[in-house]
């Protein structure tokens, strides 16, 4: 069981779509691992689950060159608490001013010329927390429809999770990558632990880049075959219907709970969801070895 950081679970200061900031305490009580090796997230995105795992040594890696650089600009000191502070505080009271029109100033300026202030800047108030970019790989959200969003309560909320987020970071050994989960499997070792948390099927495939049903049995055959433990975070079923993509195989382990979704571009994907974390046999702790982490029953209404 990996139970690092008590009953308290962080928030990272970005924020996305299938965000596990409710499901890290279900997701670290799952899992048996030693901490001698890595910790390994082929699709780390907003980093909850990492934040609150806190390895020792970790290698990161993401498709999304934006999420990547936001965190080694933490790493390297280009965001700091002081300078996310400053930079809040004056763009947020010129949204404040200005209203809607600046929140799209800020957009065009980020997609002409990214930075990692402006990628906080919008994702902290554009609708809904999305992180969504399209096919030329434009952040496309649109407004949030709070222009006094950055009050000084919520600026400094931010800052004390940039704060914590760099403290981990010049503690532990943690690499940032850009890169793609195959690359990343490619070096993993007999003791370190991989959580994998990709796109999900039909909800969140719009992200950085499509994810189909091929890149899903790929990585799910590829994960198979590691020589070190694993942990696949994806969807059983809602309301609506069942996961027709949910590995199945003697190999794993099927561990459930229900959750429900805040964080969506649309109604239809802020609904109650059993999420599913599919465990390699022998990684997995020996509590609810039968499944039974949570009630199974209806769904609620």
């Amino acid at each position: 069981m990996i139970n690092k950081m008590g009953s308290h679970i962080r928030v990272p200061p970005v924020k996305c779509q299938g965000i596990k900031t409710k499901l890290a305490r279900f997701i670290m009580d799952s899992i048996n691992w030693s901490d001698n090796g890595r910790w390994i997230e082929p699709f780390v995105g907003s980093g909850v689950v990492v934040l609150n795992v806190a390895p020792r040594r970790a290698l990161l890696t993401d498709v999304n060159i934006h999420v990547i650089r936001f965190y080694n600009d933490i790493a390297n000191g280009q965001l700091s608490p002081s300078s996310v502070r400053n930079y809040l505080e004056k763009h947020g009271s010129i949204l404040s001013q200005i209203g809607e029109p600046y929140y799209y100033e800020v957009r065009e300026r980020f997609n002409l010329k990214p930075t990692s202030f402006d990628f906080l800047f919008l994702n902290r108030c554009c609708f809904n927390g999305v992180i969504r970019f399209n096919s030329k790989g434009h952040f496309n959200v649109p407004f949030g429809k709070k222009p006094d969003r950055f009050r000084p309560g919520y600026i400094t909320k931010i800052v004390n999770q940039v704060a914590y987020l760099a403290y981990l970071v010049n503690e532990n050994d943690w690499i940032f990558k850009e890169a793609d989960w195959r690359e990343t499997l490619k070096q993993v070792h007999e003791e370190d632990f991989v959580y994998a948390d990709p796109p999900y099927i039909g909800r969140h495939t719009d992200y950085y880049n499509k994810w189909v049903e091929m890149d899903a049995v790929e990585l799910f055959e590829s994960l198979k075959f590691l020589p070190c433990g694993f942990a696949l975070s994806t969807w059983s079923r809602n309301r609506y219907r069942n996961n027709p993509y949910l590995p199945s195989d003697a190999s794993v382990i099927v561990k459930t709970f229900n959750h429900f979704y805040h964080v969506g571009p649309t109604e239809s994907l802020r609904n109650p969801m059993i999420e599913a974390l599919i465990i390699k046999r022998g990684s997995e702790t020996t509590e609810g070895k039968d499944n039974s982490y949570v009630t199974q029953g209806e769904l609620p209404i």
